[in-house]
């Protein structure tokens, strides 16, 4: 049994992650900002190191799922100052407390790494190409990688960096700043307009086959990786749509389709390999599942007939 701090627990993605940890017998602790009633719970900006501090001060840890940060490449823009304060100061934060602490780091990138690249995205492709990131968010997230690969480098710390491909899912609930999965479902469930970048395409990942694979870290840990977690699957946008309206028996009266969207990656196809080695990584909820499961869930949780 290991314990471990989840930053960012209570997320879209961390709260499942939590509870796979937990299934497996670990000593879960989560940091996030809002209150809450867990009892293995500590409160706290990553941005700011004295609250960040006194975790690592009340607490020891075997490892650090480090999930905290703003998301998104809207939300990126819109809200830049907060992006920059919890994605590069919060991670800097983490690695001085690394240093101290001497725990195992599980940090949190981004597909959106891989920027302007339009081939297959193998983990080595952002050293050896230097694809240009396309917005904040973005570049945020390579700064991130670039800390964590210094810090490696200057002080032995032990990380390995995963890039979440457009994971989605129950739990993740809607805003404008949300996934194109949950944004979809959200809008066509309540007969909300969307629109729909046809010329893209994306590698879908459920969240469940996502945090199987992120908990697996644990006992498959190899300093210095990078991972991308994504499905085998390929899909155009447009496609997801129609998967969305099929499934609610609507049409698309109330979608705009718009082509290509600027300063976005027009294709990201995910190599997976090196994570199906080293982390027994598979995909077992196929997108055409995923859809109706997300769906359902808001049907519940937003009380719509």
């Amino acid at each position: 049994m290991a314990t471990i701090l989840v930053t960012g627990g209570l997320g879209s993605v961390g709260a499942p992650l939590v509870d796979e940890l937990e299934s497996r017998g670990h000593d879960v602790w989560v940091v996030d900002l809002p209150w809450n009633e867990r009892e293995k719970y500590y409160r706290a900006d990553i941005s700011e190191y004295r609250q960040i501090e006194s975790v690592f001060e009340d607490r020891s840890f075997d490892y650090v799922y480090h999930l905290a940060g703003e998301f998104g490449r809207k939300n990126g823009e819109d809200y830049y100052e907060t992006m920059w304060n919890s994605n590069a100061v919060g991670t800097k934060n983490i690695l001085r407390l690394q240093q101290a602490h001497d725990f195992r780091l599980v940090f949190f990138s981004s597909s959106e790494v891989y920027g302007d690249y339009d081939d297959v995205m193998e983990e080595s492709v952002p050293l050896k190409e230097n694809p240009r990131q396309l917005n904040d968010y973005a570049i945020s997230k390579w700064v991130n990688e670039q800390q964590i690969l210094n810090a490696e480098d200057r002080h032995g710390i032990e990380a390995v960096r995963v890039r979440l491909f457009n994971t989605y899912g129950p739990g993740e609930k809607y805003s404008d700043y949300r996934s194109v999965v949950c944004k979809f479902c959200y809008r066509a469930l309540h007969d909300l307009p969307y629109h729909v970048y046809e010329d893209h395409h994306r590698s879908f990942t459920y969240v469940a086959d996502t945090v199987r694979t992120l908990a697996n870290i644990v006992d498959n840990f190899h300093p210095g990786e990078a991972y991308n977690i994504a499905g085998d699957e390929y899909h155009n946008i447009k496609d997801l749509s129609d998967l969305v309206l099929d499934y609610l028996d609507k049409d698309d009266t109330d979608v705009e389709y718009r082509g290509t969207e600027e300063h976005n990656t027009l294709n990201k196809k995910a190599s997976t390999e090196k994570a199906k080695r080293h982390l027994d990584h598979e995909q077992r909820i196929p997108l055409e599942e995923g859809v109706p499961k997300t769906i359902e869930w808001m049907r519940e949780y937003y009380d719509v007939e």
